[in-house]
């Protein structure tokens, strides 16, 4: 049934095949779910591969605007939406989970390897026309960056939707702080599903391998996620790269870090905000989905390369926004501003529950503000066995800007530069950027996994310093985490801070406010960090005169 269309339409019945076998080059048989239009035609397949069981049904919000069924899955395509559109959907379990055989060794390259050889069969199978794609949230976009490093001829295109591209940098060690409140939950409960749950008839015997064991034991980027790392160089087919602007320490960095760094010369980025799953199922979403596919799978000269390539979602706060079409990223009009720390305590910080400002020109006369390195919480100094449970947000300082005279937009990356030492022999750094109302209170917005976040975030181990020069940039500083550069007691040590990209308007009258901290800030959860035992000391900041401290932001002029 062809379509002289510029966009498939839904006119196919459709028909599932349930668990047919997918071979391997080692002789393993994936188990698949084949939903396919039905139709001695051939037609493009979407993939999905992951761990979180084909047979496991998603029961959707109520508020999503792609209407539940019972194949919904997480964080894969539906089906009933796609079929219909003249695309075959192929929803796999990996080996050692669901209902594939085997013990699952997650986060290596044996991942990417089978991915590989299931786009290959796939693709020459009797209902496929010869081209596959990717397309699926989180799980399912981290691996299509890692199976997109092995070049399948078959695969076609790529849509990595909200997916961490460096399992180093995005995921487990931010800024080389160890993210346990995140990876610690999301393993174990997948452990949990597969060992207590359903899957445990298909496969008694998964989920042995040490994950976590391995995750701590490397803490250092020196080779052990090579396999789940974008090889940015290798990368060079059609890509729509995907995040989330509410999705600091998970879906977000890899988004911009693919847009700049592929070898594709037919790329888009595309940046929302709110959870990670409303924006993957609504209709604007699903468009730019289809659009992309129907061109690069179909074949379909619709113009959507024609467009500008970048989509940016401009938050106004309490999750207000509307999309803007950018030529570039960064933004080529940015004013790179620097606010330095001002650490003499005005009146006006003061009244604003702060401890110093956020000012555009470096303070003559050096200042200095010093703080506990364990944050007391409610166990007091708390030890590494109770941090866990010690509150967060606690400790640091906090400087703000006078109230905004205008609106102020923010988007685009965010740097930090600081001059700190300790009395202990490392330091850890959480930054967090917040937009404070006329009021004082915070403007929040919705995160990926549906609580309140501020407006950014970023980290850094002081000891993991060391800058990477040839992908450092003025606004991304890019560290190697090849080596620990311990400090001295009382050694004062200048630091360039990753923070994490954003946008956000600013209104008039409202603050910008940045903490400095020893812990998670505000709106940290569930992305928490594991504080270590060296964190018992003092922490001293510095800023002005041959200390120049300051918070690089982009701000962009009003058109």
């Amino acid at each position: 049934m062809k379509q002289d269309v510029t966009e498939s339409q839904p006119v196919y019945k459709w028909k599932l095949e349930k668990d047919i076998d997918v071979p391997m080059r080692d002789g393993t048989l994936l188990k698949a779910d084949l939903f396919r239009p039905d139709s001695d035609e051939t037609f493009p397949v979407i993939l999905n591969m992951g761990i979180y069981q084909k047979d496991k049904l998603w029961v959707p919000p109520d508020d999503l605007e792609e209407k539940a069924n019972p194949y919904m899955n997480w964080e894969t395509v539906n089906p009933e939406w796609w079929c219909p559109r003249g695309y075959a959907s192929l929803r796999i379990d990996e080996r050692g989970s669901g209902k594939t055989p085997g013990q699952l060794v997650a986060y290596t390259q044996q991942e990417s390897i089978d991915f590989y050889d299931a786009i290959e069969w796939a693709a020459k199978q009797p209902w496929c026309s010869g081209a596959v794609g990717t397309l699926g949230i989180s799980f399912f976009a981290r691996t299509q960056w890692w199976v997109a490093n092995q070049k399948p001829p078959s695969l076609k295109a790529i849509i990595p939707w909200e997916g961490a591209a460096d399992q180093y940098r995005d995921v487990l060690y931010h800024g080389g702080i160890f993210g346990a409140g995140f990876i610690v939950g999301w393993f174990t409960t997948h452990m949990a599903h597969h060992l207590l749950g359903r899957a445990y008839k298909h496969n008694p015997d998964t989920f042995q391998d040490n994950l976590l064991y391995r995750f701590m034991r490397n803490s250092l980027d020196s080779g052990a996620f090579h396999s789940q790392q974008a090889h940015w160089d290798k990368i060079d087919l059609p890509m729509y790269s995907v995040g989330n602007w509410s999705g600091m320490a998970l879906h977000l960095r890899g988004a911009t870090e693919g847009y700049m760094r592929a070898a594709s010369k037919n790329k888009k980025l595309r940046i929302h905000c709110g959870t990670h799953y409303h924006p993957f199922y609504s209709e604007d979403g699903r468009r730019d989905q289809l659009r992309f596919f129907d061109k690069w799978l179909k074949g379909i000269e619709n113009g959507v390369m024609d467009e500008p390539p970048v989509k940016l979602a401009i938050r106004t706060g309490h999750d207000d926004y509307s999309f803007r079409f950018e030529n570039e990223w960064p933004l080529a009009r940015t004013q790179w501003t620097k606010y330095h720390l001002d650490l003499s305590q005005s009146a006006d910080a003061k009244a604003a529950g702060a401890d110093g400002s956020l000012v555009t020109s470096n303070p003559a006369k050096t200042g200095q503000r010093t703080y506990s390195a364990a944050g007391a919480g409610h166990a007091g100094r708390a030890s590494a066995s109770a941090s866990m449970h010690a509150r967060i947000h606690v400790g640091g300082i906090s400087l703000v800007t006078p109230p905004l005279e205008a609106d102020t937009e923010v988007t685009g990356p965010i740097a930090a530069q600081l001059w700190v030492s300790s009395t202990s022999e490392d330091m850890d750094i959480f930054i967090t950027v917040r937009n404070i109302d006329a009021e004082g209170k915070d403007v929040w917005e919705t995160g990926q996994q549906g609580g309140q976040v501020p407006v950014a975030k970023g980290w850094l181990r002081v000891s993991h310093r060391e800058l990477d020069p040839e992908l450092t940039l003025p606004y991304r500083p890019y560290h190697k985490h090849l080596r620990r550069l311990w400090l001295t007691p009382s050694e004062i040590v200048q630091v360039q801070v990753e923070v994490w990209p954003t946008s956000m308007v600013f209104r008039r009258g409202h603050r910008i406010r940045v903490d400095i901290q020893p812990r998670d800030g505000v709106g940290s959860a569930p992305y928490t960090h594991y504080s270590a035992d060296y964190n018992d000391g003092d922490n001293t900041i510095y800023s002005g005169g041959d200390k120049e401290s300051y918070l690089l932001l982009p701000i962009i002029p009003a058109k």
